[in-house]
């Protein structure tokens, strides 16, 4: 099964994914593209998106680029992610773009940006560094 297949079925797979209208834009090696419309229902409540909202983007591309690197049949699984919130999310949807700084066998080190989109205006609204753990089934 190709690396694209498998990301595909594995996001189609996420119940979250479908709750807040997240869609894969882009798979390349070491990086994947995830956009996602600002809610009515992951607003917080100033209006702008949830920075939940944020996180979520950032982990499910920083996740399924790491996979882009690891090997057949294997998973992966966050260890931890730290999110730095720059701006809030103004605008009428989101692009996270996860991108593999480091791979490895047990750890795979991953950055995250998140923009926002208000029309025309691109705003970074967060940027997130972490650890994804490859699991091999046993």
């Amino acid at each position: 099964m190709s690396v694209d297949t498998r990301i595909r079925d594995s996001f189609a797979a996420q119940t979250m994914m479908d709750t807040i209208g997240a869609q894969i834009e882009e798979i390349t090696p070491g990086l994947v593209r995830i956009a996602a419309p600002i809610l009515p229902g992951v607003r917080q409540q100033q209006g702008f998106g949830h920075a939940g909202l944020s996180f979520t983007l950032a982990d499910t591309a920083a996740g399924y680029a790491a996979l882009t690197r690891a090997p057949e049949g294997a998973d992966v699984l966050t260890s931890e992610l730290k999110i730095n919130l720059l701006a809030p999310a103004r605008g009428d949807r989101l692009i996270a773009t996860g991108r593999v700084v480091k791979p490895g066998r047990r750890l795979v080190i991953v950055t995250a940006e998140v923009h926002a989109y208000d029309g025309d205006t691109e705003t970074l609204i967060a940027i997130a560094q972490g650890t994804i753990v490859p699991v091999i089934p046993a």
